[in-house]
This record gives C-alpha cells, structure tokens and sequence, in this order.
C-alpha cells in the first residue's frame, strides 16, 4: 500500500499542501480531483522524488519514500505517467519505451512487457520507428503511458491523460486506465475530467488548496451534490 500522512510541500513562502493524508491500496484505482492549483500534480511529484516535502511521510509496503533519489522510487515499483507527455520528440517510439526500461537489466523481460505494451497500443507497434515528435497527442499519450509501463510498476501514477484529447480518444485512454488496473497494476490518478475519473475510480479523495477535504468511493462522490456543483457541471436545482 502507498500511504501518505501528514504530508507538508511549499514552494518558497508558498504552501502547495497543508498536511494530506492519503491511501492507496494495492490493485485499486484511486483518484484526486480538484482546480488548478490545489496541489495534485505536486503530490505526485513529491511521491516521484521530484519535489522535496517540509515535512510529513510517504511509505510504500512499509518503506519510507522521502529522501530517496528518483531511481530508487522507480525501483521500489513507483513510476508515473507526467502532465503534458513529454515524450522525447527526437527519439523513436521503440527508443521512448526502451528509455522507460533503462534501470532493468531482464532482456527477457523486458522484451515480454514490450509486446504486453504493444497489446495495449497496437498503434505504438505500428509506428514504432517513428519519430515520437510527429505523433498525434493522443498517441504521444499512449506513448507516455507505455513508457512508464516498461519500468514494470507496481503502481502506476497519471497525471492528467486525457488532457487536450478528442473525447473519442480520451474513452479509448480510459479503457486502457481500467485493463492496466485489471493486469494488476495500482493507479492513482489525476484527472480534470472529474466525470470520467470518479467512474473508473475504487477510491476518491478531493483536494482543494492543499488540503484533502472529501473522500469516498468514486460511485459515492459521483452522488454528491456538492461535488456534482464545483466539478461535474451540474447546478442545484
């Protein structure tokens, strides 16, 4: 399980989070909503080792997270899927996933995961020595969700997917986020389409200025009638 307690982050005299606790059990999806800025990509970057906390806990399976270099959050089975791609333009597809790989040193495993990843994108195999920089947004996201893949983790961490993405392709990736979980991977995930995030999601928590101000199952925040107000675009009656 990842577990969050007590979790404090600024940026300068800037409080980004204000003591969150959280959980993710394993096997499950579990995701944060809330508007820009309240601090949902920074946990992520802070789970990552991106982003150094003031003060607080992140254990994984009873390890303690903070402090540790970024290779050894990768290797503790922790990889995350970033905001805006960032696919490596000027590489190929297959060089992108291969980098994904890098800390492994399983040939065949790492050869087994790269057909598992094509099963999940048949478009990556089909342009696999393409140029990652000529690719569709849709299909750099298939690209940087795979990548993340190829590290082999046991949680899975998406940083707003479906970001700038046709709604038909934007199902597609939600499909992918639901077989992904089913092959055994954890996700927690950030989504601005708070709709098709609590749908898919076991768990939900809602973050707003830095602090964790609801939680619940996906199907219970989609009932609430103030989540319906401030993130799904329904008005009280």
């Amino acid at each position: 399980m990842l577990k969050i307690e007590n979790l404090h982050v600024s940026y300068g005299g800037i409080k980004a989070l204000r003591g969150i606790s959280l959980e993710v059990p394993d096997g499950k999806i579990v995701t944060l909503i809330g508007a820009n800025g309240a601090g949902k990509s920074t946990t992520l970057r802070t789970i990552s080792g991106l982003v150094k906390a003031d003060s607080g806990s992140i254990t994984y399976d009873g390890q303690e997270l903070l402090g540790k270099p970024i290779n050894k959050i990768l290797e503790a089975g922790i990889a995350q899927s970033p905001e805006g791609r960032r696919v490596f333009a000027n590489l190929t597809v297959l060089e992108n996933l291969k980098i994904g790989a890098y800390l492994r040193k399983d040939k065949d495993g790492i050869e087994k995961d790269l057909k598992w990843v094509y099963e999940l994108f048949p478009r990556l195999e089909e342009r696999s020595w393409q140029l990652a920089g000529t690719l569709s947004g849709g299909e750099q996201q298939m690209l940087a969700v795979g990548r993340a893949l190829m590290s082999r983790p046991k949680v899975l961490m998406m940083d707003e997917p479906s970001l700038g993405l046709a709604p038909l392709v934007v199902q597609g990736i939600f499909d992918i986020i639901r077989t992904i979980n089913k092959e055994g991977v954890t996700v927690l995930l950030i989504e601005q389409n708070a709709n098709m995030a609590l749908k898919v999601a076991d768990l939900a928590y809602v973050l707003e200025t830095g602090t964790i101000t609801k939680f619940g199952t996906g199907a219970e925040l989609l009932a609430d009638e103030s989540i319906k107000e401030a993130y799904l675009g329904k008005s009280k009656k």
